[in-house]
């Protein structure tokens, strides 16, 4: 077990019942420049919290080629009125040069390997650079994320991942929105519950999961970015 894997398993357990800005302030302190916070921007929440501990912090998008207008709006938006340093990453290929190499749609015929392409490959990249990232992961979104730490180790990209939100509760999240004003995707007021990109999301109907929008009609509930 490395060093890193060390301090992501002791501080997972120390911080376990920690405010959310104390961990991300432990993160900051830990790793400065070496930390940053991944969106994204269904909402902005975990980057409002980390831009009031650590200004100027790197927030990571991925931009799919596949968003809602509105995603990219809400991101333009975090850039012009947080303390935050926005970098866009974006996949080698455009969706043309992807539909020329695997043809059109291949979200359709087969979603792990566009979100291969389109999201996990570029985060990797993207997350080079760093030795820990932040996401808004929450234990009660679906039973894939039940178990979610507050910090962890993720295996695959052996870097410390924190998850500084993820005893939080629908409700607790539209509390702090509403105290701070938090921006959020506008299609959460649209019948969104979960927001990603527009070919796989759909609008959710009373009582379903919150992701249940989210490649509806597959067995695909994750997009391969975090398990």
């Amino acid at each position: 077990m490395t060093d890193l894997e060390k301090l992501a398993e002791r501080a997972g357990r120390e911080l376990e019942y920690a405010p959310a800005p104390e961990i991300l302030r432990w993160a900051a302190e830990t790793f400065g420049r070496k930390f940053c916070v991944t969106s994204s921007m269904e909402d902005a929440v975990v980057a409002h919290l980390a831009s009031r501990v650590f200004p100027g912090v790197d927030v990571v998008f991925l931009d799919t080629g596949y968003h809602f207008e509105e995603t990219i709006g809400t991101r333009d938006a975090v850039e012009a009125v947080m303390d935050v340093n926005v970098i866009t990453l974006t996949p080698r290929q455009s969706v043309a040069e992807q539909d020329a190499e695997y043809g059109p749609k291949l979200h359709d015929r087969d979603p792990d390997l566009c979100c291969a392409l389109r999201k996990v490959k570029p985060l990797e990249e993207g997350l080079t650079g760093y030795d820990a990232w932040a996401t808004g992961l929450r234990r009660d979104e679906s039973p894939t994320r039940a178990d979610t730490p507050v910090v962890g180790w993720d295996e695959k990209r052996r870097k410390v991942k924190v998850s500084p939100i993820a005893r939080w509760t629908q409700h607790e999240v539209d509390a702090y929105v509403a105290e701070h004003g938090v921006l959020t995707n506008p299609l959460l007021m649209d019948g969104y519950a979960s927001v990603g990109c527009a070919p796989c999301t759909r609008r959710v109907a009373e009582g379903e999961d919150a992701r249940a929008g989210r490649w509806a009609g597959r067995g695909k509930t994750e997009c391969g970015l975090h398990g």
